[in-house]
């Protein structure tokens, strides 16, 4: 075998085995299901980029998996990287038009209560949910971002939808985190991190989530989301700093999470000021 042969075999990291794709269409695409399609590709830049290109042609329910992307992005375009099977990288596709569109804001929030829940049940770690978008894990006594959602609308308003993006890292080795501030389900502990499973689980979740979601039209209350959501967001209770366009910050305790998905901050003022997702660049400890 020559070097370049070993670097294109899929299984030179024997602790990193590509994805089944063939088992894993087998047992989440079902008559009746949301999952209408699911692609494992070796590489690409970014899952989001590329089902977003294809939103109008592609039927709700297209599930795209690589595992590498080269030029993932989270909120505000900011890059993301890890090694090749290092983790979970997807999106799915989502089209649901008999919810009001000012409730999709809420679909990053039930994806990450969605993540939370299937990684719960497979992988027996415990994640937390830091507001907006971010999955958190304890490595030791450190609170760690191991997995981050970006949710875009696509395509024309007849036809497209709106795209989400998860990445989760799943086997990241200390010596392989971009910031110190960065986890892995592996660091944390997890009783499972073979990828195969940890996917299953986390789609069927938001399958589940989301079918809830979309029978009551969208309502955060009626479909026990807000409720969920607030119950394991590590934000809630805390003091925080809102960083917000133009320089300007807010700062105060963090006490609620909306009807429309938005953080509520009480400030020493004596005011409660909401802050949406789509107003923020950075929501840090406060002082």
């Amino acid at each position: 075998m020559t070097p370049s042969d070993a670097e294109d075999n899929r299984w030179s990291d024997l602790d990193r085995p590509p994805l089944n794709g063939a088992s894993l269409r087998r047992t989440l695409l079902r008559d009746g299901g949301l999952w209408s399609s699911l692609d494992v590709v070796a590489a690409t830049g970014s899952t989001n980029s590329d089902l977003a290109a294809r939103a109008d042609e592609l039927p709700e329910g297209a599930v795209l998996v690589a595992e590498e992307q080269s030029a993932g992005r989270g909120r505000l375009d900011r890059r993301w990287s890890a090694p090749a099977r290092s983790g979970l990288f997807f999106s799915v596709l989502l089209k649901p038009s008999e919810v009001p569109i000012e409730r999709w804001g809420w679909l990053p929030l039930l994806t990450g209560v969605a993540v939370a829940t299937g990684l719960s049940r497979v992988a027996g770690v415990d994640t937390a949910l830091k507001w907006p978008n971010d999955v958190l894990v304890t490595v030791g006594d450190q609170e760690r971002k191991a997995g981050g959602i970006l949710a875009e609308r696509a395509g024309s308003a007849s036809g497209g939808g709106i795209v989400i993006g998860v990445g989760l890292n799943v086997t990241l080795r200390e010596d392989e985190l971009p910031v110190p501030t960065a986890g892995s389900l592996a660091l944390a502990g997890a009783k499972v991190t073979d990828r195969d499973p940890l996917l299953r689980a986390v789609l069927r979740s938001l399958e589940q989530w989301y079918a809830d979601w979309r029978s009551a039209s969208g309502d955060p209350t009626a479909s026990r989301l807000q409720e969920t959501y607030a119950a394991g967001c590590a934000t809630l209770g805390r003091q925080v700093r809102a960083e917000l366009p133009g320089d300007r910050a807010l700062e105060g305790e963090a006490v609620a999470v909306d009807g429309d998905g938005r953080l509520i901050l009480a400030t020493k003022e004596g005011m409660q000021e909401p802050v949406g997702a789509g107003d923020i660049v950075h929501l840090r400890p406060a002082g």
